[in-house]
């Protein structure tokens, strides 16, 4: 691959903060047009969640910041603000390369104080973006969780992680690997609007079989669901049915969230394509970043008999655990009678 221009002078107020992320270079190429690689040195790959996040695992690694994926929806896109970049276009064409995360990684896993807590990737940007390809940063990764005898897990939706099958089926002979892929819309012309640089829904369907046949089990995360675009019955249950011919070992639904320069960007985008939707988001998400309980609630209902028929188990929303057994003993009401509230 020819590197055009191995500097690029930034004059949108992106190298301070960049500077403090341990700036190597800025580097643009023809292959990845309109894109502009910051090459950064990190000290630390190991990143602890708060305790206040009562997430399932307590360690990540990131091997990028930002993501050409470019979803609409992406949660991740105000961490892009402590670089001094913006959670829009930046988050999007601005992407941050931590070059020499694996042999970071690798130190902070020989500590004597590691006690081999399981680690998980693709909780902030996805691991297998496109540019994962040019990098090649996840094979030392792995090698590194495996050696140390780490367990780890991976969430994407990228298909580069094909490439690296044989690696993490070694790695599943010395520790617990379990493998996820996003896939959460089914329909491929509003796929391409909402997460454009992504792969296709069958792409990411051919992905599940492909983790399957390699001897892993695949989860799939159908998240999130879109209110008024997504959650039809007719979408989710292709979807289901779509995922279980392929192999996935269970799914977990989750409604779209909206945490704070996310929810600009993404109702910028529907007010445009789907104006008529604007009235109804703005009750669903009215309280803040989390759609209306009675939705959830709605949603649970609507998705326990159909991961059930296709035999994809029963959890359904990040609520379930709050909210207690899902209801299966009524039929879920139509959108227009249900969400007449919103």
């Amino acid at each position: 691959m020819r590197w055009a221009g191995q500097t690029v002078d930034a004059d949108d107020g992106a190298l301070p903060g960049l500077e403090r992320a341990g700036l190597v270079r800025s580097v643009r190429t023809p292959e990845f047009e309109g894109v502009t690689f910051h090459e950064v040195l990190c000290k630390s790959a190991l990143n602890r969640t708060p305790e206040a996040s009562r997430l399932p695992f307590r360690y990540t690694v990131n091997t990028f910041r930002g993501c050409t994926h470019a979803c609409r929806y992406c949660f991740a896109r105000p961490t892009h603000e402590y670089l001094d970049l913006d959670a829009g276009h930046d988050f999007d064409s601005q992407l941050v390369v931590k070059t020499n995360v694996a042999a970071v990684l690798r130190r902070e896993l020989a500590r004597r104080s590691w006690t081999r807590e399981h680690v998980a990737l693709g909780t902030n940007t996805d691991p297998y973006q496109r540019a994962e390809g040019r990098y090649r940063l996840m094979p030392g990764v792995i090698r590194a969780f495996a050696e140390s005898g780490t367990p780890f897990s991976i969430l994407t939706k990228g298909t580069l992680l094909r490439r690296d099958l044989p690696l993490l089926s070694l790695a599943a002979g010395r520790v617990d690997v379990s493998v996820a892929v996003s896939l959460p819309i089914g329909d491929p012309e509003l796929a391409a609007q909402i997460e454009p640089g992504t792969p296709s829904p069958k792409a990411r369907l051919d992905l599940v079989k492909a983790i399957v046949d390699a001897g892993l089990s695949c989860h799939v995360m159908v998240a999130p669901v879109l209110p008024f675009l997504t959650d039809s019955r007719q979408h989710l249950d292709t979807l289901f049915d779509s995922l279980a011919t392929a192999g996935a070992s269970g799914v977990t639904v989750i409604p779209l969230h909206l945490r704070g320069s996310t929810r600009g960007w993404f109702l910028s985008w529907l007010a445009q394509e789907h104006p008529a939707l604007m009235r109804r988001y703005r009750r669903l998400y009215g309280r803040g970043a989390y759609v209306a309980p009675e939705y959830s609630q709605w949603l649970d209902e609507r998705v326990a008999p159909l991961l059930e028929r296709h035999h994809l188990g029963t959890r359904a929303s990040a609520r379930r655990e709050e909210t207690g057994a899902l209801r299966t003993d009524e039929r879920a009401p139509e959108p227009e009678a249900a969400l007449t509230l919103f």
